[in-house]
């Protein structure tokens, strides 16, 4: 759950040898930390088992920015020579910011804008990857009068349940994404965006849902993927040379999970890719991949300083002490959109205090704003000690909002022993600025 530079020693929570108390004190708290050499070892490490199971077959890493992006990460990314895959135009603004090649930049999206589609093909993106029959007509007519030939891909549905939360599963049929397999959708968009000279169809992309464990889904959707494949080539005498496999890699947030292994997935996809191939007498086309969760929510962990606590007496006569922090659902939102589970540590010292059951809270004004719902936790927690959370890079500060006013923590990244603001924390002016 923690990144590899995150230490706990006599109830110390230490990042790269800095204490959670040094860090709150520079920084204050509500803040998220990044460890930026986790950060980078795991982008590497996709990279290098993408590699190594698909070989000259392999195609590119394609980071999710909405996991979690700011100008310095994309730099990052440049810096390691992978892609990022980005959904909307502000997104890729601040990849394009932070120097990322517009050539290994992927546009994703299920409502894409005019300009947002203009602005992808007049900064010459590597891949727009389109979900509707409006978006083949609105991308060829931009290409068109850009004077381009823009690369595509198909995004499609290939009917798997994959088992996730409804919320984050995005490839059974009744979804807002892609084009189905099963109903004949994804065949009528093949050959509409086969109509347009301004097009250039490079392969199909499939994205089954996110914080999945098993290697058995990502296997299914891609055999259904390339039995399409096989198909065009029957029809078109040619064979696509792309196929983008997504993300959704699943990663721990409780003690007793184990994020799966880039190793496990990336090999049963290798087998499954080259036997549907083999099994078509299709040549392998370019794989890729799209991890973010994966990449970065170990590499992240949110500070808090705790400031009330209250025993609440239950209906049936137990008690819950509820531990209030100055973050929330502001800066987590998982917990209250879909259920999401975290667990908690005491950073700033040790405790022999008996654990209790407690619940993490915020600040906000709903009884929904709930960090951590059941968590056994020591009964001597006071205002001003120091929570951590681990895990949470991915989606924690990307979903964050100003309710209630709140401003929205920073992000600092740490390495080397050093600790440097990458993401400022709002002030009071900008929640102001833009009031008319």
């Amino acid at each position: 759950m923690w990144s590899k530079n995150v230490t706990i020693n006599n109830g110390v929570l230490t990042c790269s040898g800095i204490s959670a108390t040094a860090l709150a004190s520079e920084f204050k708290t509500p803040a998220f930390f990044l460890d930026e050499d986790d950060f980078r070892t795991r982008a590497l490490h996709w990279n290098s088992e993408l590699s190594k199971a698909f070989g000259p077959q392999a195609g590119r890493v394609y980071y999710a920015a909405k996991a979690f992006i700011c100008v310095e990460v994309a730099r990052w990314i440049e810096d390691l020579g992978i892609g990022i895959d980005v959904c909307t135009g502000g997104e890729l603004a601040v990849a394009l910011k932070g120097g990322i090649k517009a050539e290994n930049i992927e546009v994703h999206g299920n409502n894409k804008s005019v300009d947002e589609i203009e602005q992808a093909v007049a900064a010459g993106v590597g891949a727009i990857v389109i979900d509707s029959l409006f978006e083949i007509e609105r991308v060829a007519a931009a290409a068109q009068s850009a004077g381009k030939t823009q690369r595509v891909l198909l995004r499609l549905t290939p009917g798997i349940e994959a088992h996730t939360h409804e919320s984050i599963a995005t490839a059974h049929e009744d979804v807002k994404f892609g084009f189905s397999i099963a109903s004949g959708a994804a065949w009528q968009a093949i050959v509409e965006t086969k109509k347009h000279a301004s097009l250039e169809l490079r392969g199909l992309h499939s994205h089954i849902g996110s914080q999945i464990f098993q290697t058995e889904p990502f296997a299914i959707a891609a055999d259904r993927l390339i039995e399409l494949l096989a198909k065009f080539n029957s029809e078109f005498g040619q064979q696509l040379p792309e196929l983008d496999l997504g993300g959704g890699y699943g990663i721990a947030y409780l003690d007793n999970e184990s994020e799966i292994q880039a190793s496990d997935v990336l090999g049963t996809l290798a087998k499954v890719v080259k036997d549907s191939c083999a099994k078509h007498s299709l040549n392998v086309p370019k794989i890729s991949i799209e991890p973010g969760r994966t990449i970065v929510g170990p590499s992240m962990f949110t500070l808090y300083t705790v400031g009330t606590t209250k025993v609440v007496t239950l209906e049936n006569a137990s008690t819950r002490n509820y531990v209030s922090v100055d973050g929330g659902m502001s800066d987590n939102l998982r917990t209250a959109l879909y259920g999401a589970e975290y667990t908690a540590v005491l950073a700033n010292r040790e405790s022999t205090a008996k654990k209790i059951a407690t619940r993490i809270v915020g600040k906000h004004c709903e009884t929904g704003d709930i960090i951590i719902k059941d968590i056994d936790f020591p009964a001597d927690v006071i205002p001003g000690d120091l929570l951590a959370t681990p895990a949470t890079g991915a989606y924690g500060r990307s979903m964050a909002t100003n309710y209630n006013h709140i401003s929205r923590p920073p992000v600092v990244a740490i390495k080397d022993g050093k600790a440097r603001v990458i993401l400022r924390r709002e002030s009071i002016e900008d929640l102001l600025r833009l009031d008319i």
